[in-house]
């Protein structure tokens, strides 16, 4: 057993033995689930190192959220929260390494009118993966390329043996890690797990009055909201111009507040991107070969606005999103692929990304996934919020530049009722 192995057990003789411990009583809502999962690391790139089976330790510290006042633990039948510390061996300590990981989380119930015994988990974090890609000595590793990146889990879990002080659970999921394209290469870590839990503390402390309470203190409402929003990110273009340089996007959106939980709506969106435009300002690679016009409107055709459709979860101080959207206009992009896509070999291009309908796709949609937090309660219904968002843009399901952004969310006046009782 090497070092980093023993680090591991200890660690986790270390939470079952607080798990034992009288902190965790049954007044308490606090919960501790130590986590092993077993899967495999999917292969990034062709040629990508062999790995063994990937094996992972999570450790998870969390509380239920049984306060009848906010409607979003009604309407989730009191999900989980908390935070995750992780350790990961992708099955190649060489040239692959291990992932260290913090990762907040939400956890929910799946098909409360007939089983309490399915759970749905999604997390959002960051990693620091200790072995990357290096040119000369780790060159087939085209995975991640910086020492920091987001990390993403979601799993189903199923409590296979309940008791009041500790459930037994089984999980399936996928989880990723990659750096949102800030450095390249960055093919991203994929793998597809199974794992074993236990969760330690008391069971959901209102679970048994659920049906009495969603029946009784949801409040039916219906509020809407306009938004805007700033941010900046960062992305490179590609191998060969592989420093970070700015995106910066603007943002309007409206939509509806569906019973202070749900978030749905729509609106349209600008960014301009610093890479584009000095690309095209120093004549680039392919830009007098193929579009030199774009040298009259650098400015112009450094852009692209669209339009998109998001849903939110609010949690609290924090929303959960995903945006899913159309790009009106973005010419570039054309560059963008061909530079990204290609092969590069002894100072020159040896064949540049192909224009196929798989391009055509990823030039059309973008997608937006990330974390919000809230100045004031979302709850509380405020007229005037403002939130602070991280978030990973991307091409489809590729990545485009990580981004951190403010913005400002303004509330209607609200229509409210109290449900019915049935």
């Amino acid at each position: 057993m090497n070092l980093k192995e023993y680090s591991l057990l200890i660690f986790f003789l270390g939470i079952q033995a607080y798990g034992q411990s009288p902190v965790i009583n049954k007044n308490s809502s606090v919960f501790v689930i130590p986590e092993f999962l077993f899967g495999k690391t999917m292969e990034a790139n062709t040629g990508f190192p062999n790995t063994k089976v990937q094996k992972s330790l999570f450790v998870s510290i969390g509380s239920y959220n049984s306060i009848v006042d906010q409607q979003w633990a009604i309407g989730l039948s009191r999900p989980k929260t908390g935070i995750s510390l992780g350790i990961t061996d992708f099955g190649n300590t060489e040239k692959v390494g291990f992932a260290y990981t913090i990762m907040p989380f939400v956890e929910v119930g799946l098909f409360r009118k007939k089983s309490n015994r399915w759970n749905l988990n999604v997390g959002m974090g960051a990693s620091y993966i200790d072995t990357k890609y290096n040119p000369d000595l780790n060159p087939l590793n085209l995975a991640v390329t910086t020492d920091i990146n987001w990390a993403f889990r979601s799993f189903f879990y199923y409590d296979v043996l309940q008791r009041k002080s500790m459930n037994w659970r089984l999980g399936v999921g996928y989880a990723h890690f990659s750096n949102g394209h800030t450095r390249l290469p960055n093919q991203g870590l994929n793998s597809f797990l199974v794992s074993l839990s236990s969760s330690i503390g008391t069971e959901n402390p209102g679970l048994e009055n659920d049906k009495v309470d969603r029946k009784q203190n949801r409040i039916k409402s219906s509020e809407t909201y306009i938004s805007l929003r700033g941010g900046v990110g960062q992305n490179v273009l590609s191998r060969v111009f592989n420093d970070k340089k700015e995106v910066y996007s603007a943002a309007f959106s409206a939509g509806k507040i569906i019973n202070k939980t749900f978030k749905f709506g729509g609106g349209f969106y600008y960014r301009f991107y610093e890479h584009y435009y000095d690309h095209i300002n120093e004549n680039g690679q392919l830009i007098s070969e193929q579009v030199p016009e774009y040298r009259e409107h650098p400015y112009r055709n450094a852009t692209n606005f669209g339009v998109f459709g998001s849903a939110e979860l609010f949690i609290g101080h924090v929303g959960i999103e995903f945006d899913l959207g159309i790009n009106m206009y973005k010419p570039f992009y054309k560059i963008d692929w061909q530079l990204s896509q290609g092969y590069f070999f002894e100072g020159r291009y040896a064949n540049l990304g192909e224009l196929t309908s798989y391009y055509k796709i990823k030039r059309t949609v973008s997608s937006r996934l990330g974390i919000k937090y809230y100045l004031f309660n979302t709850y509380t219904s405020r007229k005037n919020n403002f939130f602070l968002g991280a978030h990973i843009n991307a091409n489809l399901g590729q990545a485009d530049f990580s981004e951190l952004s403010l913005g400002y969310v303004y509330r209607f006046n609200s229509k409210e009722r109290k449900a019915r009782r049935l």
